[in-house]
């Protein structure tokens, strides 16, 4: 097959246009085309009022080898890539110890799903419950302000990502396309065949839940074993003379102690008692950027309307989205930093996304349909690990925890001491004047919103910052600055505060045997990221078996 890029049609074009438009591009008769298959579908809405459709498409001709020389240095004419998964390695038949994966999110499913598949029969270790049982502990805090610090949107089966707008595009780098195999093992456990050609996909968060069990039950039938509420309390470690480390295991907060001198850690961005026993254990480590702010929230039709103007409301086109960006130059505390939209859930809601009692963490969801009246999008700004000395100066790369913290609990304070969020209209926020009541925009955030000031919920370069960035986002986006568009506190748990180095063999620097891998490690951003890093690992702890057998 020959692969073409950038085809470019209108929205509404007709049943056929696709076939006419390879035909005219390729110069080809009826006859010479065989079939058309749509890899990718994405959409140009620069122009409101003409948007178009722009199409990938892998194409079957009766000579593809002589259509390709005629097009010889057209680079949107090329062979069809082939994207099949192959694994690296198969399981010895004598496997004296099984692999350990701790954490079940995105990457720590994918990593035991790889592993499984290959054969090794992994362990998975999940602090938190079985999706289904997580997710009424969820709704307790949503519904009646009753927190489960180790069932909760954090921590359980599928992680944090479950509880999102399930986005599964990235901008990662993946030569490998273990992205497709990521997008195909979801369309195996449920997902709908879209995600593999449309440019955005997502899932949503009722889909997620029986696709992760589907997979759970994929990995069990393989022999893989999964335990829920099984925290790991320790690491199991030999010390070098040289101060390099050998792996042999793990403790769980049961006591048990599990062997195996290969250990995934694919714990998400929120483990921060098991960031801290790494680090009292030696494990490399560095803090790293991240970045703060709020959730903001619009009406959904003013962002159709902003992006798509008189097509707003096609079925194709969906909900919009957005994605913004200002860099700081007034001459205040906020001046060169950026601030950026980030986690978009069109038509979705704003979710308590807390694992700690006393603190409040504002986070994104969206179901598939993304119908809700609302959309929102984190408004955040970058920090780095200079800035966490404000509030640990001990030089600890554990300090972006410390400001995570601080934050978190001031924003518990702001919204009443009861795991309501603190909020405020736009209008008030830029005027700089307490918000008393709602406008007409209704807040989504569960279990509520108590109307404040925000102005000492973030560092002050942070809220000058934001104060910048939101007139500048209205002149790209009309409306968004609007005075009732709402914003709710406080957006810490972008990414993880600590990165754990590994090596290219993927393993510690200076813990062999342990596998740093996925958000809380900090090598992924999102679902589909996660999870490719999950397959990386995998890959990685199978060849190391095997060269030792």
């Amino acid at each position: 097959m020959l692969r073409l890029t950038d085809i470019k049609l209108p929205l509404d074009h007709p049943e056929g246009a696709i076939e006419a438009a390879v035909r005219a591009k390729l110069g080809l008769g009826k006859e010479a085309l065989r079939a058309v298959h749509v890899f990718r579908r994405g959409y140009d809405a620069r122009k409101r009022g003409a948007i178009q459709l722009i199409y990938t498409l892998d194409v079957e001709l009766a000579d593809e080898a002589g259509v390709l020389r005629c097009h010889a240095g057209d680079r949107h004419v090329q062979p069809t890539p082939d994207t099949s998964y192959r694994f690296v390695a198969k399981a010895p038949e004598n496997l004296a110890q099984r692999p350990i994966v701790i954490g079940m999110g995105p990457c720590g499913l994918f990593a035991g799903l790889l592993l499984a598949q290959m054969g090794y029969r992994p362990i998975i270790l999940e602090r938190g419950k079985a999706v289904r049982e997580r997710t009424v502990d969820t709704w307790g805090l949503w519904r009646q302000r009753k927190l489960d610090p180790e069932s909760n949107v954090q921590f359980g089966e599928g992680g944090a990502g479950t509880f999102s707008d399930g986005k599964l595009h990235s901008q990662i780098s993946d030569p490998h396309h273990h992205g497709r195999k990521v997008l195909r093992e979801f369309v195996r456990a449920g997902a709908p065949e879209e995600i593999l050609y449309v440019s955005k996909p997502h899932i949503g968060t009722f889909r997620l839940v029986t696709m992760v069990e589907a997979m759970r039950a994929t990995i069990e039938s393989l022999g893989g074993e999964i335990r829920f509420s099984e925290r790991m309390e320790d690491l199991l470690v030999d010390a070098g003379a040289d101060g390099a480390h050998r792996l042999r295991g793990v403790v769980l907060a049961s006591g048990e102690r599990l062997l195996s001198d290969h250990v995934v850690l694919a714990v998400g961005h929120s483990a921060r008692d098991t960031f801290f026993k790494l680090h009292e254990r030696g494990v490399h480590m560095e803090a790293k950027p991240f970045s703060i702010g709020f959730r903001v929230e619009h009406p959904q039709s003013i962002i159709d309307q902003a992006r798509f103007g008189p097509q707003a409301g096609h079925p194709i086109l969906g909900a919009a989205d957005y994605k913004l960006v200002h860099h700081c130059k007034g001459a205040h505390e906020g001046q060169g930093r950026s601030v950026y939209s980030f986690c978009m859930c069109p038509g979705g809601t704003v979710v308590a996304a807390t694992s700690e009692p006393g603190r409040v963490v504002t986070n994104g969801m969206s179901q598939y349909s993304r119908n809700e009246r609302n959309a929102n999008a984190a408004i955040v700004v970058g920090i780095e690990p200079e800035d966490f000395a404000d509030f640990d100066d001990s030089g600890s790369p554990l300090a972006g925890i410390a400001l995570q913290r601080a934050l978190e609990s001031r924003a518990y304070e702001l919204g009443g001491g009861d795991y309501s969020a603190p909020g405020q209209l736009v209008g008030d926020f830029l005027a700089g004047r307490p918000s008393r009541e709602f406008g007409s925009v209704q807040p989504s955030y569960k279990p509520g919103v108590h109307l404040t000031d925000l102005a000492s919920a973030l560092p002050a370069y942070a809220i000058e910052a934001i104060r910048e960035a939101l007139p500048a986002f209205e002149r790209q986006l009309r409306g968004y600055a609007m005075h009732d568009a709402i914003l709710t506190g406080v957006e810490t748990r972008t990414s993880s505060p600590v990165r754990i180095r590994r090596g290219e063999d993927y393993q510690s620097l200076n813990t062999r045997g342990l596998y740093p891998a996925g958000e809380g490690a900090g090598y992924a951003g999102g679902i589909l990221s996660a999870a490719v890093d999950g397959i990386r690992v995998a890959e990685a702890v199978a060849l190391s078996i095997n060269a030792g057998h």
